[in-house]
């Protein structure tokens, strides 16, 4: 019986240390900050946040697993995007919580860093603007990859949206990154949201006394002429105004391929040049006559 208790008591002894020893290094203090409402960081605080941090991730990853399971891949990059974007703030709202349910001073924490905050704030706000502006797109659909979007002048092909960036090829192949936040502050032409048809137009101007019919005429048939532009919808001739040099038309038609417009009028033009050659009916330029008169000595 004495040797049990003298074992027990030395279990006790040893338990009681070593659990003295666990204490004491859980309530290590790795740094500490000010006097009267100090900020205090000890090493079982810190694997705590640890602990908790880690715990949000899983849960995070098991809730966008759940969420994008049916979802197409398109929804899916978006929901990606905007998901890597918020997660930043549940952590930041879990930690916040966790370090001021067990007394940490986050009041003091934010009050020592206040000034900090805020000229990072300041820094940050276009890249916040950005931001703001990737999570409307992906929820108002205002733009999708494949569209053809013109902006402030600068035409091109969407072919990637990021959360803060949209990555768009031009007609030149040349790669164009594009602010979210532009979206917001400009106006934006979107070519293709009703379709991949579009109506585009040529001007033409001809000499007075030319035969009209015959430039509807050869206006259509140059339109029709190229392989892209469809035979229905027709296309139409407009009698625009009788200018000062020339009678104005314009040739209004619709394409299959509007990222390449500009090359499909430029075909376009060729042809009517060709066909009004070939009938004899000419394109007028502006025409000043310049009298002189000499003064009388």
């Amino acid at each position: 019986m004495i040797q049990e208790e003298i074992a027990d008591q030395v279990k006790e002894v040893i338990q009681e240390d070593i659990w003295g020893v666990i204490k004491g290094f859980l309530e290590y203090e790795i740094f500490h900050f000010g006097e009267k409402k100090p900020i205090v960081l000890t090493v079982g605080l810190l694997l705590f946040v640890i602990i908790v941090f880690i715990v949000t991730s899983v849960f995070l990853k098991f809730l966008k697993r759940i969420v994008t399971r049916r979802m197409e891949n398109q929804d899916k990059q978006k929901f990606e995007s905007v998901f890597s974007f918020s997660k930043y703030f549940v952590y930041f709202i879990v930690i916040f919580f966790a370090l001021d349910s067990i007394g940490f001073n986050i009041t003091a924490v934010f009050a020592a860093s206040a000034a900090l905050l805020v000229g990072v704030g300041l820094a940050l706000q276009t890249f916040i603007q950005d931001i703001l502006s990737g999570i409307f797109i992906f929820i108002d659909k205002t733009v999708h990859v494949g569209d053809i979007i013109e902006l402030e002048d600068k035409i091109g092909r969407v072919e990637e949206i990021k959360l803060r960036t949209t990555r768009t090829v031009t007609i030149d192949n040349k790669v164009l990154i594009i602010p979210n936040h532009k979206y917001l502050t400009s106006t934006l032409y979107n070519w293709t949201q009703n379709g991949s048809l579009t109506r585009e137009s040529v001007h033409v101007g001809v000499a007075y006394g030319s035969d009209t019919q015959l430039v509807k005429e050869l206006l259509i048939k140059a339109a029709i002429s190229n392989s892209y532009v469809l035979k229905e919808p027709p296309p139409l001739v407009l009698f625009t105004d009788f200018a000062d040099s020339s009678l104005n038309f314009k040739v209004v038609f619709t394409i299959t391929d509007s990222f390449m417009a500009n090359i499909h009028k430029s075909e376009i033009r060729f042809e009517i040049d060709r066909l009004f050659r070939e009938h004899d009916v000419s394109i007028p330029f502006p025409q000043r006559v310049v009298t002189l008169i000499k003064d009388k000595e």
